[in-house]
């Protein structure tokens, strides 16, 4: 089958497309950069240029596939085209430009996927969405019938989840597969990747309290197994969970990224965390456990990859992890 994804490039992306390609998918992989669509041609895969605001693109890109993953979502200011990021800019005062960046970006999301839904209807035809457990209710072991929380930690994205399963009445064979905090490699390690490059700028690994919240992980080749697997035979409105461990304690992090960059390991209350944080604090003290047990019987998935702390504690690769 012909498999048009977006996000193509990046780091579950590009893992996601060599999947596709090597269980004899061919795929036409959504680009916005010259390099990036050097990479896909590299990889084996054919370019489609374009961007997620660029409607018609992604219109001409699902009509020319059998089925579409759509991994890309505005994660940075950068990736936001001029005009929109003006409009962020100075659509009101500077402290409010987070909060706008991130109502831009789930617009642009939720209008991506109803775009790409629209141009595939048909039973035949699949659309699979990338969603993070962090907009599920904490502080419980979320399942995969659990609805997103529109007051969880990236509440905001709900309105993309919501867009993606209305396809289902649609006709479209629509399924969503929610991803913790911490997809990870030797390399990197989602959220985590940035823990240690804050570490490493403030010379302290730190967490939140006790630090007894959890966060769960997967690594990013058995997240990309999934997100075939959910294309080739996911059911139309069906929730499936990109988690291989359900709770990593978020101290049992900080501890060994202190470990393993030769840091003290400190606690921060809930005011601290919010200066030495940053951008970071209102997600590292969220607890987010999550299951997979019905992934896991219905599709047949089973994550077979190296855990979290085996790629944090792999010597020589730590060091040159960088967030990006």
């Amino acid at each position: 089958m012909r498999v048009f994804v977006t996000g193509a490039t990046g780091f579950i992306g590009s893992a996601v497309v060599q999947e596709l390609i090597n269980a004899g998918h061919q795929v036409l992989g959504l680009s916005r950069s010259d390099a990036g669509a050097k990479s896909l041609i590299a990889a084996g895969a054919q370019v489609h240029r374009g961007g997620l605001e660029d409607l018609e693109s992604l219109r001409s890109g699902a009509a020319a596939a059998d089925g579409v993953i759509h991994l890309a979502f505005f994660h940075q200011f950068s990736q936001a085209s001029l005009s929109t990021r003006l409009r962020v800019m100075f659509g009101g005062s500077p402290g409010g430009i987070v909060s706008r960046f991130m109502r831009a970006a789930v617009e642009t999301d939720k209008r991506a996927i109803e775009t790409l839904g629209t141009s595939l209807a048909g039973p035949d035809r699949s659309l699979v969405v990338a969603f993070p457990t962090m907009a599920l209710s904490p502080s419980r072991l979320a399942t995969e019938e659990d609805a997103p929380d529109p007051n969880s930690a990236v509440g905001s994205r709900v309105p993309s989840e919501e867009a993606t399963l209305a396809m289902a009445s649609r006709g479209v064979r629509v399924s969503v597969v929610r991803l913790p905090p911490a997809v990870h490699d030797r390399v990197k390690q989602g959220l985590v990747t940035y823990m240690i490059a804050l570490a490493r700028k403030k010379g302290v690994s730190a967490f939140v309290g006790d630090g007894l919240n959890r966060w769960p992980a997967v690594h990013r080749l058995d997240a990309a197994h999934l997100f075939r697997l959910a294309f080739e035979n996911g059911s139309a409105g069906a929730r499936y969970h990109a988690i291989a461990e359900e709770g990593v304690p978020f101290r049992e992090i900080a501890e060994t990224i202190g470990r393993r960059l030769n840091l003290p390991v400190v606690a921060k209350s809930p005011t601290e965390a919010a200066k030495h944080f940053n951008w970071l604090a209102p997600f590292v003290s969220v607890d987010n456990p999550a299951s997979s047990e019905r992934t896991r019987a219905i599709l047949g998935w089973q994550p077979t990859q190296a855990s979290l702390f085996s790629d944090l504690d792999r010597p020589n690769d730590f060091k040159s992890s960088q967030a990006a």
